[in-house]
């Protein structure tokens, strides 16, 4: 009977501790490199990892609004100037990021905008992996520096969530029965 409850009790904590997952794929695809977080989300698709939900976001973040709300975890893939090389790969936490200024329409809301419509106790953990355009113009493919960062951008995504299922995983482990 003992080992019934102690059962049904770690069953129960990993339930609990189960952390949803979403990876979302920023930018405008028909804008060449912008629309990379878009294509590398279709990348990874093919490699999902476990209990994890990917979507083409693109520019529509208010139609994913109700997936934010439900992740507790966000990945969010984007084009990012920085300055660095074309394909560079940056990855860094929302708090780094500036929402931006006024906006004239709900057109404009990025994905740190977005946030502020989300209740203040469902806030998600947010990392962005930005890679560096080379061409923001009218076309539908990435440059060649862009699209051979993909692949670096998909296995660093994949870490991502296996270190996030791992901290799951461990805070469940340590979670004390009863």
């Amino acid at each position: 009977m003992m080992a019934r409850c102690i059962r049904t009790a770690i069953r129960t904590g990993a339930d609990v501790k189960r952390k949803r997952i979403l990876i979302v794929g920023l930018g405008n695809e028909l804008l060449m490199d912008d629309g990379v977080g878009v294509h590398t989300v279709r990348a990874i698709k093919g490699n999902l990892p476990t209990r994890a939900i990917c979507a083409e976001v693109g520019t529509f973040v208010l139609d994913a609004l109700h997936l934010l709300e439900w992740a507790d975890k966000i990945l969010a893939i984007d084009a990012m100037q920085a300055g660095g090389r074309p394909g560079t790969v940056y990855r860094f936490g929302a708090s780094d990021v500036d929402a931006g200024g006024i906006m004239a329409s709900l057109h404009e809301v990025n994905l740190i905008s977005a946030l502020g419509f989300i209740e203040n106790h469902r806030q998600p953990e947010i990392i962005i992996l930005g890679v560096e355009p080379e061409n923001i113009r009218y076309g539908l493919d990435l440059s060649p520096s862009v699209a051979s960062a993909i692949p670096q951008v998909v296995l660093t995504a994949i870490e991502i969530v296996a270190g996030w299922r791992q901290e799951a995983l461990e805070t469940v482990v340590a979670t004390p029965l009863g």
